[in-house]
């Protein structure tokens, strides 16, 4: 059995920016290995895991991404890091963050600036740019020199904690929330009888190119696939006609990206079960692995569901635990009575 709680802390405290996801992958592998599900990596670095049934009638691929925003090295200030950010961050929390800088060896250091004080005054009101920010590290220039390069990444350094109610708040939920549903999805699976061959990809760089999604469902040419990532929980401030909520149950996408027929019969399933579910109406590309999945090949009929969280892309992004198991839950039912007849004719339309 998959102890949850100490998953979802190591999942979100591993370091694993996009285009460098060794450490989650680790222990994603770890996880697979317990539940004896066989486990490859393929040339982009996605690593796939995947259970084939005898009496197969088809593939479904299950896609999460595993890799978190964060930083990079650009250029040396004396004995000072100057950095970019990599994937979407709010500049505006930066400072006075505690990193890791994985040079040659680790290196733990703070974001840091000028103090107000010596700031012209037109300045002290205005939010700070990148260009205003450094990571010190506490070497000499000579040393950081011979330690770091242009290029290296940078995470934020936060420890996982635990919440009230069963919430947990830490970086990288986004979407370390959705590998712990996959991994999930897994353990519950079998409990249930089903004929389609699953593969389970914890895809990377979603954050910045797609690659990993792309790659993999061109290569693997799915059935049916099926995206779990983030999405924005509501809390104080946001529209008052904003509906997801936290702690509410897995979210599943209405839109073009979507295949109409089988986000009607998951919404089945959940009513069917009793699982609390939410819908979000997405007008476009959703932004997550479900724009690659949809459009590979000749088109695959794909499916989003998303796990609210508060806060997004800060280092206390903030979850429910209760939304993981849920969403495992009801991928899994759904799969087991999934058949290739909903899969036949325009499902696409409304």
């Amino acid at each position: 059995m998959i102890d949850l709680e100490n998953l979802i802390k190591n999942l979100s405290e591993a370091s694993g920016v996009s285009a460098k996801e060794k450490t989650p992958k680790d222990i994603v592998k770890q996880e697979l290995s317990k539940m004896q599900i066989e486990v490859k990596e393929d040339r982009v670095g996605n690593l796939i895991g995947f259970e084939k049934q005898k009496r197969n009638i088809g593939k479904i691929m299950i896609a999460t991404h595993i890799d978190e925003i964060g930083l990079m090295v650009t250029n040396f200030d004396e004995n000072l890091l100057r950095f970019t950010t990599v994937g979407g961050i709010d500049k505006k929390i930066l400072l006075g963050q505690e990193v890791t800088v994985y040079g040659s060896k680790p290196l733990k250091g703070v974001i840091g600036s000028i103090p107000p004080h010596f700031q012209p005054k037109e300045k002290q009101k205005e939010p700070f740019t990148i260009d205003d920010l450094f990571i010190d590290v506490g070497l000499s220039e000579k040393e950081l020199k011979r330690t770091v390069k242009v290029g290296d990444f940078i995470s934020f350094s936060k420890k996982c904690v635990k919440l009230l109610n069963n919430r947990y708040s830490g970086k990288s939920f986004d979407n370390r929330v959705g590998v712990a549903a996959l991994l999930y999805t897994f353990q519950e699976m079998k409990h249930f009888k089903h004929n389609w061959d699953i593969y389970g990809v914890f895809t990377v760089q979603e954050e910045i190119t797609g690659l990993g999604a792309s790659s993999a469902t061109y290569s693997i040419s799915p059935d049916v696939g099926i995206a779990i990532d983030a999405t924005f929980g509501k809390q104080s401030d946001f529209p008052p006609d904003y509906s997801v909520e936290i702690d509410k149950g897995p979210v599943i996408a209405v839109g073009p990206n979507i295949h109409t027929g089988l986000r009607k019969y998951i919404v089945k399933i959940a009513k069917e079960y009793e699982i609390p579910f939410q819908l979000e109406a997405e007008p476009g590309l959703t932004g997550t692995d479900a724009a690659e999945i949809q459009v590979s090949r000749l088109g695959v009929p794909t499916l989003l569901i998303s796990i609210p969280l508060l806060y997004m892309h800060t280092p206390i992004e903030t979850i429910s635990i209760a939304d993981i198991k849920r969403t495992g839950r009801l991928i899994a039912i759904f799969l087991s009575k999934l058949t290739r007849e909903l899969l036949k004719g325009d499902k696409y339309a409304t």
